[in-house]
């Protein structure tokens, strides 16, 4: 039927370009994930900054490749999904990676907060001199936040309420959940995760600029060049960059939220072009804002 024939052409271009974002976003999530991992071989050991850069390029590449797949399954064999836990660890999957990228990157904006801004607070010079024993604590509770999250993904989607037939009925293979007020509790940790890590990256650009305003006024009678100006300057550059697309992917995963439960087909097919581009976006700015990742890249993209 015409509707039927709509709905496979548009589930075709959404897959299309599904793709040509997935890819590069795995291809430059796996270029860290890679010099990182040579770099711990060669060094025998990381820093507090390439730990989260490496856990956070693992789990953007785990994130794209899984989701894709089942982008893809849900639409060229949409019955895979049918088969029992095949969706339900899809799901738990997407979620768990999902929200691991959101923590670890909420980590990054704190960790270059507290290594770079200046303030004579005794809790913050406190947090400065213990942020690398912290590190690996703030990464072990984001992974346990994210796990927490996926599995209450994975119990809705086992949940009779959730139905899988719906995969390949214009909705992009996102099962149809109906709202129950069991989901409530769930939908509200999801928020805010969102909200919490949200917050952090705020509070870090906030907090930054405030160090280098303060500065900037006492070097104002300084002429000569100042490494700590830079190192502010980069780091905001950085921050102001996450922050901005903190906030379109927050407004997004919102969006995300409430779509998912009135199928809305349009505005759920604006929402993943956004999440899907954030993850390798973002991954970019982050190798261009570490001299050892660029030096890196524009030597083997030749």
């Amino acid at each position: 039927s015409p509707q039927q024939s709509n709905v496979t052409s548009y589930g075709a271009i959404t897959v299309a370009i599904i793709t040509l974002e997935a890819f590069p976003g795995m291809w430059i999530n796996a270029f860290i994930v890679c010099v990182l991992c040579i770099a711990w071989v060669k060094k025998k050991t990381l820093n507090s900054n390439e730990k989260i850069l490496l856990l956070l390029g693992c789990s953007r590449f785990w994130y794209l490749c899984i989701a894709w797949v089942y982008k893809f399954l849900s639409f060229i064999y949409p019955n895979y999904l049918y088969v029992h836990t095949i969706l339900q660890l899809a799901v738990f999957f997407q979620a768990f990676f999902n929200h691991s990228n959101l923590w670890f990157s909420a980590c990054l904006c704190g960790f270059y907060c507290i290594k770079i801004a200046n303030f004579r607070n005794r809790s913050f010079i406190y947090l400065k001199v213990k942020i690398d024993r912290m590190v690996p604590w703030l990464l072990l509770g984001s992974g346990i936040l994210a796990l927490a999250v996926g599995i209450i993904a994975y119990d809705i989607a086992a949940k009779p309420h959730c139905n899988s037939n719906s995969t390949g009925q214009g909705n992009f293979g996102t099962a149809n959940i109906k709202m129950d007020k069991h989901f409530f509790p769930s939908f509200f940790l999801a928020g805010f995760e969102y909200a919490a890590s949200f917050l952090v990256v705020i509070f870090a650009a906030v907090f930054l600029l405030l160090s280098l305003w303060r500065h900037k006024c006492r070097m104002q009678t300084n002429s000569m060049k100042d490494l700590s100006m830079d190192a502010h300057i980069r780091a905001m550059k950085s921050i102001l960059s996450f922050l901005v697309m903190y906030s379109i992917n927050f407004v997004c995963l919102v969006l995300n939220m409430v779509y998912v439960t009135k199928k809305g087909n349009h505005m759920t097919f604006i929402i993943l072009v956004f999440q899907y581009t954030f993850p390798g976006l973002h991954s970019l700015i982050l190798v261009f804002s570490n001299p050892k990742l660029e030096k890196t890249l524009l030597k083997i993209l030749p």
